[in-house]
């Protein structure tokens, strides 16, 4: 892609593609048209999906690829434009608890679907039903990809996988893809975010303006969708007042809409910090956690794309899985406490937010420290 570097990163009458028992189905040279039903909107889902994209488009170069999801998603599907072809906007569906419903949208978004003449959908998404419902309505010859627990496919059975809910993320999407026939080869599992040349001139002025140094500044991120998964302003501004005497730099994160809690940080804090939540593109971010000595965040998109980039991280797990979501070490590590009832699937916590209240500021700061360790 120009500019840009990769960090590391009536349906049955068109003929059946695929029916071959012996052949998996992104092998069968009649497939041309393929939609990937991706309804997330998280930045570290799309991040996380990249590697199963990558080994779709190095498996079948030819195929033009769409991609089934929210508009939102724009900007960060751009940066992966090579390995799709183009953006299906998706207007929403009952039980698609992403965004509300929009029902006078989804007959033109399907009149849409049906004119791509789709050899293949692939139901990648999650353990949802009615995720499936949507890939079906799609008009594609076949259907294919997760099958959630107690669902049954009415067709093309074979092309449909158990959703496999103790996997790493980005395991259970290239898995998938092997299922249906791409080549997975060792190490194909390597995030990536593509930077372009606006991001690094953006960094260049952020490093200058603000006098940061690469390596000599720690990136706080307080924020996340769901409240069960933010660690309380107060636990981190104590690790940003501990990394501050230890002589780095503190930087809050975010996007504008989480300047409340870079605010509650930075109020709470003993020691300067500086706030550039809202203050950066993406891909300017990106940049910024790549260069940090490390970035201490939430489980939430912000770890993911300081993974992809290079970046070191210390992900503080509350209620997300980290066996879904943690990168493994040496340049990554995860700070949590079992209580009995993480992971859980709670947007806000029910009783006492135990896993966020009994993880204190010197656990987060000993996984700094292992960080750091030679070796």
């Amino acid at each position: 892609m120009a500019g840009d570097e990769s960090i590391g990163a009536g349906r049955h009458d068109r003929g059946q593609v695929g029916n071959s028992l012996t052949m998996p189905v992104l092998r069968d040279p009649r497939l041309r048209r393929i939609a990937l039903v991706r309804l997330s909107v998280g930045l570290g889902d799309l991040i996380c999906s990249a590697p199963a994209w990558r080994a779709l488009r190095r498996t079948r170069p030819d195929l033009r690829i769409t991609v089934v999801t929210w508009s939102e998603t724009a900007p960060v599907l751009a940066r992966l434009r090579r390995y799709a072809d183009e953006l299906l906007p998706f207007p929403g569906y009952p039980g698609i608890p992403e965004r509300p419903p929009q029902p006078e949208a989804l007959p033109d978004f399907l009149v849409a679907a049906h004119a791509r003449h789709f050899d293949l959908a692939v139901q990648c998404y999650g353990d949802n039903p009615r995720a499936n419902e949507v890939t079906e309505l799609l008009g594609a010859n076949r259907i294919a990809g997760f099958r959630p627990g107690g669902w049954e496919p009415a067709r093309d059975p074979g092309l449909h996988v158990p959703y496999p809910r103790e996997t790493h993320e980005v395991d259970r999407h290239l898995r998938l893809m092997e299922r249906l026939g791409a080549e997975v080869p060792p190490g194909a599992g390597e995030l990536e975010f593509p930077l372009r040349a606006a991001d690094h001139a953006e960094w260049a002025r952020l490093r200058d303006r603000f006098g940061l140094r690469p390596g000599e500044y720690a990136v706080l991120h307080p924020g996340a969708g769901a409240s069960s998964r933010r660690w309380p302003p107060e636990r981190f501004a104590e690790v940003g007042d501990a990394l501050a005497r230890r002589g780095l730099r503190i930087v809050l994160g975010g996007v504008r809409a989480e300047r409340y809690r870079t605010g509650r940080v930075a109020a709470a804090m003993t020691q300067p910090s500086l706030d550039l939540a809202g203050r950066t593109s993406l891909g300017g971010y990106a940049l910024l956690l790549r260069e940090a000595h490390v970035l201490v965040g939430n489980d939430t998109g912000a770890t993911q794309l300081a993974a992809a980039v290079g970046g070191r991280t210390v992900t503080v797990f509350l209620a997300g899985d980290p066996v879904r979501w943690a990168h493994p070490p040496p340049r990554h590590r995860i700070a949590r406490v079992e209580v009995g009832c993480n992971p859980c699937p709670h947007l806000d916590c029910p009783i006492d937010f135990r896993c966020a209240y009994r993880l204190g500021a010197e656990e987060v700061l000993s996984e700094i420290d292992a960080l750091d360790e030679p070796g």
